[in-house]
Protein backbone atom coordinates (compact mmCIF):
# COMPACT_ATOMS: atom_id res chain seq x y z
CA UNK A 1 0.00 0.00 0.00
CA UNK A 2 1.34 3.22 -1.22
CA UNK A 3 2.02 6.12 1.50
CA UNK A 4 -0.94 8.31 0.42
CA UNK A 5 -2.97 5.45 0.17
CA UNK A 6 -2.50 5.07 3.88
CA UNK A 7 -3.09 8.60 4.45
CA UNK A 8 -6.28 8.74 3.18
CA UNK A 9 -7.56 5.62 4.46
CA UNK A 10 -6.34 6.97 7.80
CA UNK A 11 -7.89 10.36 6.99
CA UNK A 12 -10.97 8.82 6.13
CA UNK A 13 -11.13 6.98 9.92
CA UNK A 14 -10.66 9.86 11.36
CA UNK A 15 -13.63 11.38 9.90
CA UNK A 16 -15.62 8.64 10.78
CA UNK A 17 -14.82 8.73 14.04
CA UNK A 18 -15.41 12.62 14.44
CA UNK A 19 -18.64 11.55 13.48
CA UNK A 20 -19.02 8.80 15.72
CA UNK A 21 -17.55 11.41 18.65
CA UNK A 22 -20.17 14.17 17.70
CA UNK A 23 -23.16 11.48 17.94
CA UNK A 24 -21.96 10.98 21.36
CA UNK A 25 -21.53 13.97 22.66
CA UNK A 26 -24.93 14.66 21.81
CA UNK A 27 -26.15 11.82 23.36
CA UNK A 28 -28.47 12.08 26.41
CA UNK A 29 -27.68 8.78 28.14
CA UNK A 30 -23.46 10.07 27.75
CA UNK A 31 -24.75 13.02 29.50
CA UNK A 32 -26.30 11.56 32.60
CA UNK A 33 -23.07 9.23 32.78
CA UNK A 34 -20.63 11.81 32.59
CA UNK A 35 -22.44 14.03 35.60
CA UNK A 36 -23.13 10.84 37.60
CA UNK A 37 -19.16 10.26 37.09
CA UNK A 38 -17.81 14.02 38.07
CA UNK A 39 -20.66 14.15 41.04
CA UNK A 40 -19.07 10.54 42.41
CA UNK A 41 -15.97 11.59 41.95
CA UNK A 42 -16.46 14.68 43.53
CA UNK A 43 -17.92 12.73 46.67
CA UNK A 44 -15.05 10.41 46.34
CA UNK A 45 -12.52 13.60 47.15
CA UNK A 46 -14.61 15.10 49.73
CA UNK A 47 -14.84 11.71 51.69
CA UNK A 48 -10.82 11.00 50.57
CA UNK A 49 -12.22 7.33 49.46
CA UNK A 50 -10.29 5.58 46.17
CA UNK A 51 -12.35 3.41 43.57
CA UNK A 52 -11.13 0.10 45.21
CA UNK A 53 -13.12 1.81 48.56
CA UNK A 54 -16.38 2.33 46.85
CA UNK A 55 -16.23 -0.86 45.39
CA UNK A 56 -15.32 -2.49 48.59
CA UNK A 57 -17.91 -0.93 50.36
CA UNK A 58 -20.46 -2.06 48.01
CA UNK A 59 -19.44 -5.24 47.25
CA UNK A 60 -17.63 -7.01 50.20
CA UNK A 61 -16.16 -9.75 48.24
CA UNK A 62 -14.25 -7.22 46.12
CA UNK A 63 -16.12 -7.76 43.09
CA UNK A 64 -16.38 -11.48 42.94
CA UNK A 65 -20.19 -13.36 43.56
CA UNK A 66 -20.24 -15.03 46.78
CA UNK A 67 -18.92 -18.62 46.92
CA UNK A 68 -21.65 -20.96 46.88
CA UNK A 69 -21.95 -22.75 50.72
CA UNK A 70 -21.51 -26.13 50.01
CA UNK A 71 -24.35 -29.17 50.54
CA UNK A 72 -21.50 -30.65 53.31
CA UNK A 73 -21.78 -26.89 55.02
CA UNK A 74 -25.57 -26.94 55.63
CA UNK A 75 -26.21 -24.53 52.93
CA UNK A 76 -26.60 -26.56 49.22
CA UNK A 77 -27.17 -24.17 46.56
CA UNK A 78 -29.06 -26.83 44.76
CA UNK A 79 -32.97 -27.32 45.42
CA UNK A 80 -33.70 -30.91 46.60
CA UNK A 81 -35.16 -33.19 44.52
CA UNK A 82 -38.69 -34.31 44.87
CA UNK A 83 -39.17 -37.67 46.32
CA UNK A 84 -40.53 -40.06 43.27
CA UNK A 85 -42.37 -42.86 44.74
CA UNK A 86 -43.08 -46.14 42.27
CA UNK A 87 -44.77 -48.82 42.61
CA UNK A 88 -44.67 -52.55 40.31
CA UNK A 89 -48.32 -53.69 40.32
CA UNK A 90 -46.43 -57.00 39.21
CA UNK A 91 -44.35 -57.79 42.15
CA UNK A 92 -45.98 -54.99 44.35
CA UNK A 93 -41.98 -53.74 44.98
CA UNK A 94 -41.70 -50.08 45.78
CA UNK A 95 -39.00 -47.84 44.52
CA UNK A 96 -38.77 -44.73 46.37
CA UNK A 97 -35.82 -42.43 44.64
CA UNK A 98 -34.69 -38.39 44.18
CA UNK A 99 -33.42 -39.20 41.10
CA UNK A 100 -33.25 -41.56 37.90
CA UNK A 101 -30.26 -42.68 38.27
CA UNK A 102 -31.91 -45.38 40.75
CA UNK A 103 -30.53 -49.03 40.60
CA UNK A 104 -34.11 -51.02 40.36
CA UNK A 105 -36.00 -47.84 38.64
CA UNK A 106 -33.41 -48.87 35.49
CA UNK A 107 -33.86 -52.07 35.91
CA UNK A 108 -37.77 -51.87 35.47
CA UNK A 109 -37.17 -49.08 32.84
CA UNK A 110 -35.09 -51.24 30.77
CA UNK A 111 -37.56 -54.36 31.30
CA UNK A 112 -41.03 -52.47 30.80
CA UNK A 113 -40.29 -49.72 29.00
CA UNK A 114 -39.96 -45.67 30.38
CA UNK A 115 -43.35 -44.64 29.68
CA UNK A 116 -44.47 -48.30 31.01
CA UNK A 117 -42.41 -47.45 34.32
CA UNK A 118 -43.30 -43.84 34.77
CA UNK A 119 -47.22 -45.11 34.80
CA UNK A 120 -45.92 -47.00 37.48
CA UNK A 121 -45.88 -43.63 39.86
CA UNK A 122 -47.90 -43.58 42.89
CA UNK A 123 -47.04 -40.00 44.45
CA UNK A 124 -44.00 -37.03 44.52
CA UNK A 125 -43.31 -35.57 47.68
CA UNK A 126 -41.62 -32.86 48.26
Amino acid sequence: MSLLSEFMQKEQQLKQLQAEMERLQNDERLKAELEFKDKLEALMREFNKSSADVINLLEPQGGKSAPAKSAAAGGGARRKRKLKIYKNPKTGEVVETRGGNHKTLKAWKDEHGSDTVEGWLVRVES
